[in-house]
């Protein structure tokens, strides 16, 4: 368990770089990271995913705060489409972690490493977006919100990379989009977090320091070092060319997807 933890230390100063430099959850690297390290420590095959997908929404919860504190200093959030979304969110969520907890774990890594491809190719893909916002309706917002809760749910993820495009999409502009995505990770993350607790807790099988599917150890080490080095990748955003980065993080995504893939189809 020692060992875990120094490990995902120094994990989560990468991937507490990564998520200040591009604004990301951190469900993207954590859950392959996590998969990779529980499955070398033993971890039944049937328990992996659940168990990668559910820390990663546990870190998710420390790092939305600060996230959305910070949004909230600037006076970003524009929080009736916050309170929308989340009313579809949590019940997507909770029917996420349902049928994640029903299907089978190769399927679950399969439709992660699809999602990954999907994220990659919107990374290496981007445009800006110059023209007049569209507001959604209030019922558009729900509907959506159930759909990214769902999602985000399933695979471990802060939503970001569902949110951002959805609003974007209708020319928001790109702090509030961003700060909006932020803000709503955060009943991703509490909710995702305590079900996938809950639907665990009398489950056998799972390693000391678990709380349901949640695994304590990782979870520690990530948010404690990643804490850290978060405002680092953000002053680092500042100062180099995050767009063409972005472009390389794409490869590292493509690659890990493959992997992926790789293991479930060899």
């Amino acid at each position: 368990m020692l060992e875990i933890l120094l490990i995902c230390l120094a994990f989560g100063c990468f991937s507490g770089i990564l998520a200040g430099l591009f604004g990301l959850g951190g469900g993207l690297v954590l859950v392959p990271f996590f998969l990779i390290l529980l499955e070398a420590h033993g971890i039944a095959n049937d328990l992996l995913m659940l168990m990668a997908v559910a820390t990663s929404l546990a870190t998710i919860v420390i790092t939305s705060i600060a996230a959305t504190l910070t949004h909230y200093r600037l006076n970003a959030i524009l929080w009736q489409y916050v309170f929308n979304l989340s009313y579809g969110i949590v019940i997507g969520v909770v029917i996420g972690a349902w049928v994640a907890d029903s299907i089978a774990s190769d399927t679950l890594r399969f439709v992660f490493a699809l999602y990954m491809l999907y994220a990659a190719v919107q990374m290496a893909m981007q445009s800006k977006l110059k023209a007049k916002f569209k507001p959604l309706a209030a019922l558009s917002l729900k509907i959506s919100g159930l759909s990214i809760g769902f999602v985000s749910s399933v695979l471990g993820i802060g939503g970001g990379t569902l949110t951002v495009p959805l609003l974007a999409k209708r020319q928001m502009p790109m702090r509030n989009a961003v700060a909006i995505s932020s803000a709503c990770g955060l009943p991703i993350a509490v909710i995702g977090t305590l079900s996938y607790a809950y639907l665990g807790w009398q489950k056998t099988g799972l390693p000391e320091g678990s709380v349901g599917y949640v695994y304590l150890p990782a979870f520690l080490g990530i948010v404690i070092s990643s804490m850290l080095t978060a405002p680092l990748g953000a002053k680092l955003a500042n100062k180099l060319p995050t767009r063409q980065l972005k472009r390389y993080f794409s490869l590292l995504l493509f690659a890990v997807a493959g992997k992926l893939l790789w293991v479930i189809f060899a």
